[in-house]
């Protein structure tokens, strides 16, 4: 499982270096680095589905350790997934305004009055279509936004989770050594009164028998 677990926590940070070339791809190259990102995600969620069963056959000790780092890794992964559609919706917007924009540019316009009226009607229905175009794409951002702050608060959350269980862990191991000594004293003691009962009854019955 270890060596399982490290092979994808290297993928994924493989993956956030192959993120920052994004930005910085050219039209030709960026769909072969989107590929290559998605496939190494692919391979991460596919790794995932093998821990989660190899963290079911760990022991009882190391059971929820394991469970919390794949849980971890799990949410790496997906805020990752989720960075690349976020980039991919924004490109094939930018996408489509740069070929809305083309259009516009190489378009002919006549001298007719009827032709003209219906080029203008074209063009402010471009010029509407380019504002909800932009509308949509705020929209968008504002919602990758969230989308981002929403999984760093589960991070923050894990993690605190993650410390609780640790210390609530120490806790029960000190509270079993406790018990344990206490159980003993009680034996302990049972025996020394028993003991004293013995020794009582034996001296009493002595006592009886040759001063009496």
């Amino acid at each position: 499982m270890e060596a399982l677990y490290h092979q994808s926590n290297k993928h994924v940070h493989e993956v956030q270096s192959h993120m920052g070339r994004l930005e910085t791809a050219d039209k030709q190259s960026v769909h072969l680095v989107e590929n290559e990102i998605q496939a190494r995600i692919d391979q991460i969620f596919s790794n995932l589905e093998r821990l989660e069963i190899l963290c079911s056959k760990e022991p009882p000790s190391k059971r929820q350790n394991a469970k919390l780092r794949v849980d971890q890794l799990k949410y790496d992964v997906q805020h990752l997934q989720t960075a690349l559609r976020n980039f991919q919706h924004r490109r094939y917007a930018r996408e489509q305004q740069d070929k809305e924009r083309e259009e516009l540019l190489t378009r002919n316009y006549t001298t007719n009055d009827s032709e003209t009226s219906i080029h203008i009607d074209e063009t402010l229905q471009f010029n509407s279509s380019v504002r909800n175009a932009h509308q949509g794409i705020d929209d968008l951002l504002g919602s990758g936004t969230s989308i981002l702050e929403g999984l760093r608060d589960q991070r923050k959350t894990l993690k605190g989770a993650k410390k609780k269980i640790l210390d609530v862990a120490n806790m029960l191991g000190l509270s079993n050594t406790v018990m344990r000594l206490i159980e003993k004293r009680a034996f302990q003691d049972k025996a020394i009164m028993i003991g004293g009962m013995i020794f009582t009854c034996v001296v009493m019955i002595l006592v009886f028998k040759y001063l009496t």
